[in-house]
Parts: structure tokens; sequence; C-alpha cells
């Protein structure tokens, strides 16, 4: 009984680990950034269509560039879901746009 135990525990915890792996916006395919939390099939073709016609990511901001849709923030958001850009997360806090910040300034 305690085997059975320790084994279904065992899977769980391979289980999960599965489900926080990162995912390399340059390896995956549709299917695989579909399944990244804010991440649509539209939003994944794109990418990949993206990928196909200008080659590799390079990092973030070129991501950001390239990809309709995804700026700053969103970029974030993906990041802390698992997606990744050559191996590596998006480091920081969104920033504002001139725009937020001149909103915030102009409710003060």
């Amino acid at each position: 009984m305690l085997k059975k135990l320790l084994l279904v525990l065992a899977a769980c915890l391979l289980s999960l680990q599965m489900a926080f792996a990162a995912v390399d916006l340059n390896k995956a395919d549709v299917a695989a950034l579909s399944e990244i939390k804010g991440i649509g099939p539209a939003l994944s073709e794109q990418i990949v269509a993206e990928r196909k016609s200008g080659g590799d990511f390079k990092d973030w901001d070129d991501l950001e560039a390239r990809v309709k849709g995804i700026a700053n923030k969103k970029a974030v958001q993906l990041s802390k879901e698992g997606l990744t850009v050559n191996g590596k997360q998006r480091r920081g806090q969104y920033k504002k746009s001139e725009a937020q910040t001149k909103k915030e300034a102009a409710t003060k």
C-alpha cells in the first residue's frame, strides 16, 4: 500500500514539473504555443508565421517589435506563464507607455 502511495505521489510531482516546463518560442509549434495561457490559436499561428518569414526571434524586444499584439506588458505575462525566448524569461516589470504616464499624471 505504501509503495502505491509513493508511486502516485511521484507521478503527481512529475506531472506538475511538466506542467510548469518552459516553452521556447523559437522551438515551439502552434500547439505548444497555444497551451501557454494568454496565447490563443490565432496568436500562436501569427508567431510561427513570423518566425518562418523573419527567422528566429533574437530576444523579447525582437518579439515585441515583430508580432502585433505582444507589447511589453503582454510579454511579461507570457513569461510568467512559462514562455521563453532563446531560453530566457522576460525580465522586469512592464513599462508604461507615454500615454499611460500622462494619463496618470493628469488624474493626480
